[in-house]
């Protein structure tokens, strides 16, 4: 399957993507969790559509230790028990900062209070910036058809 257009190679989009993975490295160094992280890229990416990222972030979370039982329940987070109330705080606010358009007036209070219940300011403004970042790299994939499955772990650096 060929993609319409390699947003890495043009230097275009490919200068404006360095600064987006930058951003989101950045965030790397947080105290978020490593685990929350990934569950979170990987919800967007589920709601989104985004083939590519969902391959990604599924291969980066069994690399890193994450469980196959919880990655294969990551979409269906309310009803599974593999998950802690951090965990399930960070999710929904992934799903209500990615479907935002959804919503009128965006997140609703009760699950950022919820949210902020579980992490501290740092993590928080960490949770919100991956929320932003993920949907960003997810349409560029989406609206380029860029393929799934041939990703590697590591593969950007």
């Amino acid at each position: 399957m060929d993609f319409r257009l390699d947003f890495f190679a043009n230097p275009v989009s490919g200068t404006a993507l360095k600064h987006i993975v930058s951003a989101g490295k950045a965030l790397a160094d947080s105290t978020l969790p490593a685990t929350t992280r990934e569950l979170v890229l990987l919800r967007a990416s589920q709601i989104n559509g985004c083939g590519f990222c969902v391959d990604m972030h599924t291969k980066d979370a069994l690399h890193a230790g994450e469980t196959p039982q919880r990655l294969h329940l990551v979409a269906v987070w309310r009803e599974a028990t593999v998950f802690t109330d951090a965990e399930r705080a960070a999710l929904e606010l992934a799903e209500q900062g990615t479907r935002i358009a959804d919503a009128a007036g965006g997140v609703p209070d009760e699950v950022w209070a919820n949210a902020a219940k579980h992490y501290d300011e740092d993590e928080l403004a960490a949770l919100v910036t991956i929320i932003a970042l993920i949907n960003a790299l997810n349409r560029l994939n989406v609206i380029t058809q860029r393929p799934a499955g041939d990703y590697q772990p590591g593969q950007f650096g």
